[in-house]
C-alpha cells in the first residue's frame, strides 16, 4: 500500500539530484534515507499526544549522553576522591552545577517519560501482533536503563550510593550455588570498594551506547510494522495516514517545549527534590543510614523485594523450597520478566482498551497498584497503614500485579468480554465522529436553517 505522500517522495527518485546533494546521494544516500524513514514516513492520522513520549525518550537519551560525557571528563572514579570530585564539579567547574543537575534530574525525567510510554502501550495494546518484537526490544531498553541508573547512582559515593550498592549487589548472593561468586565478581573483591566503583563507572559510561544500539533496532522494528494508534486497528487505506512531517514533527516540538518547561523548573528551582539528602554525606562503611531507599523509579520493585519476608515451603515442617531473600529476588525480577511474555498472555483479539469495558477498570487498578507499590517502597520496613503493617498491603499489591498479567489478561477477560464491532478504518471512524457532531449541532439549533431561508 502506497503512502499518501508517495507522489512527493517519488519526485526525488524521478529526477536525478544535482550539485552537492546529487554527489552525496550517489556515494552515501543518507539524506534520502532520512526522508524515507522520518520526514516522509507514513503514520496513522489519529495519533494523540501520548505518542509524543517515544520521541521524547530519544531526546532525553541524547541529553543524558552529552551531559554524561562532560561529567566524565571531570569525575575521578576512586573511593578516596569520587565524592570530592563531584563537589568540585558543583563548585569549581564552569557551569558544572548545571550539567550535573541536568544529568541527575534527567535520569528521573527519562524514567517518567518511559513509564508513560509503557503504560500507553499497555492500554492501547501496542505489544500485540505484529508488534511483539517491538515491545520486547522496549523492555530490554527498560532493563538497560535500570542497570545504567543504578550504577550511576553509586558514582557520587555518598552514603546512599554506598549502601544502595551494598544492598542491591548482595541480592545476587541469594542465588543457589553461584550467588556468592557473582557478588564477589561484581565487587571485584570481598566488599564494595574501589574495584566496584571503577567497574560501575566503566559500565555506566558504556551502557548508554548499548541503549542507543537497541533503540536503533526498536525504531527499525517500528518502521517495519508501523505505529499503533488509539483505535488499535490496522491502517487499511491511504487516507488513514499522513506523513510524519510536518504533522507530527510540530506536534512533537510542542510536546518537547512543555517537557523542557517542567524539566527546567526542577533543574533551576528544585534540583535536589527527587534525590536523597543522605547522598550529600560521604560514604562511610561504619555508619548505616536509618532508612536505605533507592531512587523513586525503583521503588515499586524495591517494595516487591522487601515484601517477601517469609520462607516458602511445606507448612509445619522444616522443608523450605525458597528462602525469603531468594523469594524477594524472584518476585522483583519476575515483575519485569513477565513483561517479555505479555504479547502472548493477552488473548483478546481487540488491541485498544478504548473498546474493552471490562479491561478498563482492571487496567486502572493495575496502574494504581504500581503507584501504591512505589509508596510502600518509599516507607520504612516497619511502617503501618490503618494499624496494620504496610508490608501486608504491599503483598496485596504484588498479588494483583501478577494476577493482572497471569490470570486476568489470559483467562478471565477473554471469557467475559464481548468482542465489539470495530471501525472499518481510521478515516471512517473519524468521519462518522465528525458527522455525528454536525448532526448534534443541527439538533441543538433547529431554527437556524429556517431563519436563513
Amino acid at each position: 500500500m502506497s503512502a499518501p505522500h508517495s507522489s512527493h517522495s517519488g519526485s526525488h527518485n524521478a529526477t536525478p539530484a544535482k550539485g552537492f546533494y546529487g554527489w552525496m546521494e550517489a556515494r552515501l544516500p543518507a539524506l534520502s534515507l532520512f526522508n524515507k524513514t522520518l520526514r516522509d514516513f507514513p503514520e496513522p492520522k489519529n495519533l494523540s499526544y501520548l505518542w509524543n513520549f517515544g520521541s521524547l525518550a530519544g531526546i532525553v537519551l541524547v541529553i543524558m549522553i552529552l551531559s554524561g560525557i562532560v561529567l566524565a571528563t571531570q569525575y575521578t572514579p576512586h573511593v578516596d576522591m569520587a565524592f570530592d570530585s563531584v563537589e568540585r564539579i558543583m563548585r569549581d567547574v564552569n557551569y558544572g552545577w548545571l550539567i550535573r543537575y541536568i544529568h541527575a534530574n534527567g535520569a528521573s525525567f527519562f524514567f517518567l517519560v518511559v513509564f508513560i510510554h509503557m503504560f500507553r502501550g499497555l492500554y492501547y495494546g501496542s505489544y500485540k501482533k505484529p508488534r511483539e518484537l517491538l515491545w520486547i526490544l522496549g523492555v530490554i531498553i527498560f532493563l538497560l536503563m535500570m542497570a545504567t541508573a543504578f550504577m550511576g547512582y553509586v558514582l557520587p559515593w555518598g552514603q546512599m550510593s554506598f549502601w544502595g550498592a551494598t544492598v542491591i549487589t548482595n541480592l545476587f548472593s541469594a542465588i543457589p550455588l553461584v550467588g556468592e561468586g557473582i557478588v564477589q565478581w561484581l565487587w571485584g573483591g570481598f566488599a564494595v570498594g574501589n574495584p566496584t566503583l571503577n567497574r560501575f563507572f566503566a559500565l555506566h559510561y558504556l551502557f548508554p551506547f548499548v541503549i542507543v544500539g537497541v533503540v536503533i533496532f526498536h525504531i527499525w522494528a517500528l518502521h517495519v510494522v508501523g505505529s499503533n494508534n488509539p483505535l488499535g486497528i490496522d491502517v487499511r487505506e491511504e487516507r488513514d495516514q499522513i506523513p510524519f512531517h510536518p504533522y507530527y514533527t510540530f506536534k512533537d516540538l510542542f510536546g518537547l517545549s512543555v517537557f523542557l518547561f517542567f524539566f527546567a523548573l526542577f533543574v533551576f528551582y528544585a534540583p535536589n527534590y527527587l534525590g536523597h539528602p543522605d547522598n550529600y554525606i560521604p560514604a562511610d562503611p561504619l555508619v548505616t543510614p536509618a532508612h536505605i531507599v533507592p531512587e523513586w523509579y525503583f521503588l515499586p520493585f524495591y517494595a516487591m523485594l522487601r515484601a517477601i519476608t517469609f520462607d516458602i515451603g511445606i507448612p509445619f515442617t522444616d522443608i523450605v523450597f525458597v528462602e525469603a531473600k531468594l523469594g524477594g529476588v524472584l518476585v522483583m525480577f519476575g515483575a519485569i520478566g513477565v513483561l517479555f511474555i505479555l504479547p502472548w498472555l493477552d488473548r483478546s483479539p481487540v488491541r485498544s482498551g478504548r473498546f474493552r469495558p471490562l479491561f478498563k477498570p482492571c487496567y486502572w487498578l493495575f496502574f494504581v497498584c504500581c503507584v501504591f507499590l512505589g509508596y510502600v517502597g518509599a516507607k520504612p520496613a516497619d511502617a503501618t497503614l490503618l494499624g496494620l503493617p504496610l508490608q501486608w498491603f504491599g503483598l496485596l499489591g504484588i498479588v494483583y500485579y501478577f494476577a493482572y498479567f497471569l490470570v486476568l489478561l489470559p483467562f478471565v477477560l477473554p471469557k467475559l468480554e464481548k468482542v465489539p464491532e470495530l471501525p472499518v478504518s481510521i478515516a471512517d471512524a473519524y468521519s462518522e465522529k465528525s458527522s455525528g457532531k454536525q448532526k448534534a449541532a443541527k439538533e441543538q439549533n433547529p431554527t437556524e436553517e429556517g431563519q436563513a431561508e
